[in-house]
């Protein structure tokens, strides 16, 4: 009898064959033995029925096999067809495109293209991510920080920076000079004080060498905003996550900060829970130091002892010279004042910077 030893995926029909033929049977002798119909084991031995338990355990029987011998040679087969099948299939290919970039949110925001064929997608991502294949990891060219206490994706946050780099590296721009910035901060923060004069930041960053726009945040990147370097040119990008006058200017302020103070890399802030280190802790410092004096706020702070009422803050943020919102907003974020408080003076900012903007 033939050694039934799967050495090769072949239909088990084959095997059949070959068994039947080793005992000087034909197909007719085999369906008596089985009392089935000829047509049954005709279509087992040309691959046009399965072996299903109960045909095995008749086969064992009347083979002196065991019913596994069956079941196998069937499920191997039926398993190298499936493979055949999808060797040259989408799948693994779209399973590493979703392992290098979110892509359905990034067909969604239109910044790879929809209704394409997977080639298409595949060099379309490619070329967004700035790798040769989807074999290849994608980094960005400098390293970068980010606050881990939320998990944001790293893919999710390298496919919003590369957005980022896109939309500004063709961008005609000016020489920055860091000496010029610093001279310049008196100006930007002279913008702080009226919602309207938001739209002079933007165009004031660029004449310095900075370049300047709003990315809204892909789902789980907690992004408020970043700065990198690009091509010598500073890079400030915004979210507006939260769309609000005192995020708005502590996120920039933020930003600027580390671009004074000469910070390298690429700095990716949720600034409701900065990273531990000290370079956030001087941008941080600096940021509100220049948005509000500090001894004067604890002194408006002492004074008031918790209660702010609405001409305390307003004369509080003339004084100061900046918008009421940003002073109501530092008071929430140092818990010294309920976030449902005054809630009126945090306007939105958004309709102020449109032409600036990313979809």
């Amino acid at each position: 009898m033939t050694k039934l030893t799967p050495a090769r995926i072949v239909p088990p029909g084959r095997i059949l064959s070959r068994e039947i033929e080793a005992r000087g049977w034909t197909q007719q002798d085999l369906a008596e033995i089985m009392n089935r119909p000829p047509q049954t084991i005709s279509a087992i031995i040309n691959a046009k029925k399965e072996i299903i338990p109960e045909t095995a355990i008749e086969l064992s029987q009347a083979l002196g096999t065991t019913p596994e011998v069956w079941l196998n040679l069937e499920k191997n087969y039926r398993l190298y067809l499936a493979k055949k099948k999808y060797e040259n299939d989408s799948i693994v290919r779209r399973s590493r495109l979703y392992e290098i970039a979110p892509i359905k949110e990034l067909i969604k925001r239109e910044w790879l293209p929809s209704g394409v064929s997977l080639e298409e997608l595949e060099r379309a991502t490619c070329e967004f991510l700035g790798i040769s294949s989807t074999a290849e990891k994608p980094e960005l060219a400098v390293n970068f920080r980010h606050n881990n206490n939320l998990s944001p994706e790293k893919i999710a946050l390298i496919s919003w920076a590369k957005r980022v780099e896109y939309l500004v590296k063709n961008k005609p721009i000016g020489n920055f000079n860091q000496e010029k910035l610093q001279t310049s901060m008196a100006e930007i923060l002279s913008y702080a004080q009226n919602e309207a004069d938001i739209a002079k930041i933007p165009p004031l960053l660029m004449s310095l060498g900075i370049y300047f726009l709003i990315v809204p945040h892909l789902p789980k990147t907690y992004l408020d905003g970043a700065t990198f370097l690009l091509n010598n040119n500073p890079v400030i990008a915004l979210t507006l996550r939260y769309n609000r006058i005192d995020s708005f200017w502590f996120t920039l302020m933020h930003e600027l900060a580390h671009i004074v103070l000469g910070h390298k890399g690429i700095y990716f802030d949720n600034l409701q829970d900065l990273e531990n280190n000290s370079e956030e802790e001087k941008a941080d410092k600096l940021s509100c130091d220049w948005l509000i004096d500090r001894n004067a706020l604890e002194g408006f702070v002492n004074e008031r002892k918790s209660k702010f009422s609405h001409k305390a803050i307003m004369k509080f943020a003339e004084s100061q010279k900046r918008h009421p919102g940003i002073i109501v907003g530092r008071l929430q974020y140092e818990r010294r004042m309920p976030y449902k408080n005054h809630r009126k003076y945090l306007i939105k900012v958004n309709q102020f910077l449109e032409q600036w903007k990313d979809k």
